[in-house]
């Protein structure tokens, strides 16, 4: 396997399978979006979100922008740059990767792994086409452009230059066009600044008192821009090393940065959601463009309109006309007096709304949860659909509507980092819970027997079941069966769209592709390489996890006044129902069972089938004994998982107690159970 992608095999990280359950096309951004890129050439704006898309939008019509959704991330995408001319798109994401897109027709050419940690910032110098990336790993890759475009999917290992010396997280990078300067911003709150030509620094800029979140440097790399979380903006003379100017235009921290081409106005925003545009010259000459109704996350710069796009936390993206900065007669300023030039914007990019409150319900397979327009929807894991949309209601209350006693392992973890409802399943718990076919609510046959299901398995066969590999072969042709009713199709089926994750347990992404396109010829190889064993074993060999076992104690119940001889630790299924255990004692403890299976078998004439006859037993057993545990009676429906959890609720083991419900029937329990005593 190439050393760029990693595998499930010996000696690596664990993997985990995620997916993530959501619309065929996701239209709107949700949880916020970090980068913006303008193509004035074709009208065009480029979005990149949290929600791990990046989307390209129609400036020319408001009624319906949407243009496309470019999909290849698996977490946060942090930034973007728009290179050649507007033909190539290049990303940072939070998934440790750099990646370049055919930004015209919104493919991912190839995927770049050179980042240990988040990517969170990309400077471009437009005039050699070179883009720098820098993150988490405190490191900073230079990269050639036309390099990259001519790199593939398969073929992606590239030799870079790198900047070192960080000695913190970077959050913010520029690099002038002639690529002559690079500086980076990080928590370690000075400006470091090198030459990318030579790699060599070229010094330090102390100032800030917190993490530097925006940069911008002039054409000639002379003077840079800084905009910091203490919620000042310094200007920074690079030939005498030190800063020059601090404008204080904000009230809070500043996180986004523009400037016009002279270099001679500032526009910034940030988490006091107030737009300003400041003489760079003139810093008392100020003008307050417009208040957001959320932190603003970023700012791009039209400037043929001109204007400004601003994209904020909540997934909306906004035009808002730019005025140029009044000349004020007092250098004493407030920032409650001023007045916002502009109160609606000219275009506006509606966001979507993020779930941001979950709740697993107790059946381990439907999932609740609130989005910040606190609409509450109900969500089945197994299928990967939501299965009703409930509108604004009480989360409390619904929860408690649907609530179940009934206990079910964990074997999945829910994950709402991008504002959707992302899965996790991992081999240390995914293969805990069993089910019953009839639970599920899966068709069956009246007269089948009681069929357990492990969910996790089924689950996993249906993200995986075009992967040719997973499909039996159909013994008649020799060819994977494609049948609906062949051995390789899965209980559920999940809609084709759903994106599937294979990824380091919290490291790294190894592959993501849509459960449709498993069967494609890229995707199969890939698939080959990187699906984990755990997974191969349960989808690919067929072979059935093995039951989860409850030790558990049974004896007499104290009423019945009989002091049982010994205590026998008894095994079974957890998911083995109490009705099971009665027929047990009845059977076998109080020695009833062969004689109520030979009576009915003799008024069915000796003809009756064995299922039945087992009813019979049960119901009989049923209305002679009854369990308890904790002096609770229980149900003979429930199963011992749950009685553990709901009505033991104890570490030791579980301990049930029996006792008969006739007179007639405690008489024969005595007797049996002193015989053998006696016998012992």
């Amino acid at each position: 396997m190439a050393t760029h992608r990693g595998s499930g095999g010996q000696g690596r990280k664990k993997v985990q399978v995620s997916f993530v359950m959501r619309e065929e096309v996701e239209r709107h951004h949700r949880s916020g979006v970090n980068a913006l890129q303008f193509d004035p050439l074709l009208n065009r704006l480029y979005s990149a979100g949290r929600d791990s898309i990046i989307r390209i939008w129609n400036t020319r019509t408001n009624k319906d922008p949407y243009i496309l959704s470019m999909e290849h991330h698996t977490d946060w995408v942090n930034d973007i740059v728009l290179c050649c001319n507007g033909r190539t798109l290049i990303s940072a994401s939070s998934d440790t990767t750099v990646k370049v897109w055919n930004a015209h027709k919104g493919f991912c050419m190839s995927t770049l792994r050179t980042h240990k940690d988040y990517v969170k910032a990309l400077a471009y110098a437009r005039d050699r086409e070179q883009v720098a990336s820098a993150g988490l790993d405190r490191a900073i890759f230079l990269w050639d452009v036309n390099t990259l475009t001519a790199l593939t999917a398969s073929n992606n290992t590239v030799t870079t230059s790198s900047l070192t010396g960080n000695k913190d997280s970077i959050y913010s990078l520029t690099m002038n066009p002639p690529g002559t300067v690079i500086v980076s911003g990080s928590t370690e709150k000075v400006l470091r600044v090198w030459d990318p030509r030579t790699c060599q620094k070229l010094m330090k800029l102390k100032g800030h008192t917190d993490n530097v979140k925006a940069l911008v440097l002039n054409r000639d790399g002379t003077q840079c821009l800084s905009g910091s979380s203490d919620g000042t903006i310094r200007l920074w003379s690079l030939g005498q090393q030190r800063c020059v100017a601090t404008f204080r235009v904000h009230n809070e921290g500043v996180w986004a940065l523009q400037a016009n081409e002279s270099f001679s106005v500032v526009y910034s925003g940030g988490r006091d959601r107030q737009i300003w545009a400041t003489d760079i010259k003139n810093p008392d000459n100020r003008t307050l463009i417009c208040e957001e109704k959320f932190p603003v996350l970023k700012l791009e710069l039209h400037t043929e309109q001109p204007s400004l796009w601003v994209a904020t936390t909540d997934s909306s993206i906004r035009n808002w006309p730019i005025k140029v900065p009044n000349a004020r007669t007092s250098g004493e300023y407030d920032n409650e007096s001023y007045h916002p030039a502009f109160t609606q914007p000219d275009f506006t990019i509606k966001g979507g709304p993020s779930i941001r409150q979950y709740y697993v319900l107790n059946d381990k397979r439907f999932i609740l949860t609130k989005d910040t327009d606190d609409c509450v929807a109900l969500w089945d894991v197994l299928t990967a659909r939501k299965v009703e949309d409930l509108g604004k209601k009480d989360f409390e209350d619904e929860i408690k509507a649907r609530m179940k006693t009934v206990y079910v392992p964990n074997w999945f973890s829910v994950d709402l980092k991008t504002g959707l409802l992302t899965i996790h399943l991992e081999e240390s718990d995914c293969f805990a819970a069993w089910m019953s076919i009839r639970e599920l609510g899966l068709p069956m046959s009246p007269d089948a027997p009681e069929t357990k299901i492990n969910i996790g398995s089924a689950l996993l066969q249906a993200l995986l079941e075009h992967w040719p590999k997973a499909q039996v072969e159909d013994p008649q042709d020799g060819s994977a069966g494609t049948d609906k009713s062949s051995a390789s199709n899965p209980m559920f089926s999940v809609p084709g769209h759903t994106p599937v994750i294979f990824s380091e347990v919290g490291g790294r992404t190894l592959f993501r592709l849509l459960c449709r396109d498993a069967g494609g010829e890229t995707e199969q190889m890939l698939l080959n390489e990187t699906v984990p064993a755990w997974v191969v074993d349960v989808v690919v060999q067929k072979n059935m996890p093995k039951f989860n076992k409850i030790p558990f104690f049974l004896q007499p119940h104290p009423s019945t006044g009989i002091k049982p001889i010994k205590k026998d630790r008894l095994s079974a299924s957890d998911m083995i129902q109490v009705r099971k255990v009665i027929e047990h004692v009845y059977e076998k403890v109080l020695g009833q069972g062969s004689d109520a299976g030979s009576q009915t078998a003799n008024s069915n004439g000796g003809q009756e089938k064995e299922g039945e006859k087992e009813e019979d037993l049960a119901s009989i057993a049923e209305e002679k004994v009854e369990l308890t545990c904790n002096d609770q009676v229980l149900d003979p429906n429930m199963d011992l998982r749950t009685v553990k959890h709901f009505i033991w609720k104890q570490t030791g083991d579980l301990t049930l107690h029996y006792r008969p419900l006739a007179k007639k029937d405690f008489q024969s329990f005595c007797k049996y159970s002193s015989m053998n005593a006696g016998e012992s």
